[in-house]
């Protein structure tokens, strides 16, 4: 069987939960079958790449110059058997595909363009765009596959039409070889966090999804001795941007311990500050399954979570950590539950280790990415 994997984000660009999915997944799939991985960006080893910025498009919105490049993954995938697209932004790819070649066409849930408003922000029209795209390839797919059972009900929420019949649960995995805990503390020494002292730690993008404003705000009643490492990314918008300095600055302003790195991090630097952290703070307002809560507690970190999508899947409170409810209409009232949960978290010690510990088993037993491409492989093999 010939596989083609349709994605935006493929190594060395990957910037999200997405684009770790395939990564990992891709790794585990060449074992088992042939693989085409067609991505967007510059070229790279392991993958065509198919450019978004076609000189024609120079001016023209984000949301048109990605269907551009899903017009030539979808003119490059006739030697497939089958075609799996990641994210709205290959999905229409993976539709072209299975019109133009007669193959059939999966497609895996990451995240849903109804259930993120926000990216009109970001997108303006194009965001209509994307949702255009993504909706024509969900009714259309011979398979979904959601990542969690918060997913797969977002999924039909989100296109009431599926057939429910089509939508698949697989969970993601992680790599707990490579997220283990580690030793070494150089990244920590060179930002200056103190061994000494607890810590909160939040790794993600600056996007509404992530809830990072509500993390800041409720990091203002953290304990006085927990420290505060945000390995956040750039954030979506100039809005955001403002509204998050301006959350950050406030920090700043009532307690010490408070470090920003804003560059994305080698995955090995990551490891070694999520091993180190007491705890790590996932207040997500919208997630399907949330990888990153994967990788803090295959590092033996306990984690503190929104309790939205598909983290009840990952997290089990009172084991692994601490799931705190989240309603839109009262975001107060999350942020102060945020912070009692990692305060409480952090006031005993031995608690947080063993909630560490538990998570590596638990990341171990139930989610490997051997697991995830076997029953992705069962799903191919039922539609060919």
């Amino acid at each position: 069987m010939r596989i083609g994997i349709l994605t935006r984000e493929y190594p060395p660009d990957v910037y999200g939960g997405a684009g770790v999915h395939v990564d990992f997944l891709v790794r585990e799939l060449v074992e088992l079958a042939e693989v085409d991985v067609h991505c967007m960006g510059e070229p790279r080893p392991g993958a065509t790449a198919h450019s978004e910025h076609e000189p024609f498009l120079a001016d023209a919105n984000a949301a048109l110059r990605t269907l551009a490049a899903d017009l030539a993954m979808a003119d490059q995938t006739g030697d497939c058997d089958i075609v799996h697209s990641h994210t709205w932004y290959a999905n229409m790819g993976g539709h072209l595909s299975k019109l133009l070649h007669g193959i059939p066409h999966v497609v895996t849930s990451h995240s849903l363009e109804p259930h993120r408003p926000w990216k009109a922000e970001q997108l303006g029209g194009g965001y209509r765009v994307s949702s255009w795209a993504e909706r024509t390839a969900y009714e259309a797919a011979d398979a979904v596959i959601a990542v969690s059972n918060g997913s797969r009900a977002d999924v039909l929420d989100a296109y009431p039409s599926l057939d429910e019949n089509k939508i698949h649960i697989v969970h993601n995995g992680i790599d707990t070889d490579f997220y283990a805990p580690d030793p070494d503390t150089s990244v920590l020494d060179r930002l200056g966090v103190d061994l000494d002292r607890p810590s909160a730690v939040f790794v993600g993008r600056i996007t509404r999804q992530k809830g990072v404003p509500h993390l800041l705000r409720a990091a203002l009643a953290f304990d006085p001795e927990v420290q505060v490492v945000l390995l956040a990314g750039a954030a979506d918008t100039p809005e955001l941007k403002a509204e998050t300095d301006a959350a950050i600055d406030a920090l700043h302003a009532r307690r010490d311990g408070v470090f920003l790195v804003s560059e994305m991090l080698p995955r090995e630097q990551v490891r070694q500050v999520l091993t180190h952290s007491t705890v790590f703070v996932c207040p997500s307002v919208y997630e399907p399954l949330g990888i990153v809560n994967l990788e803090a507690m295959a590092c033996e970190t306990a984690v503190v979570a929104s309790d939205v999508g598909g983290i009840p899947d990952v997290v089990v409170p009172g084991e692994t950590g601490s799931l705190v409810h989240y309603d839109a209409d009262a975001p107060a009232e999350f942020e102060a539950n945020l912070a009692d949960a990692v305060n409480a978290v952090v006031r005993d010690p031995a608690a947080a280790a063993a909630m560490g510990a538990a998570g590596r088993r638990r990341a171990i037993d139930h989610f490997g990415w051997d697991v995830a491409a076997q029953k992705t492989m069962a799903i191919y093999e039922s539609l060919v």
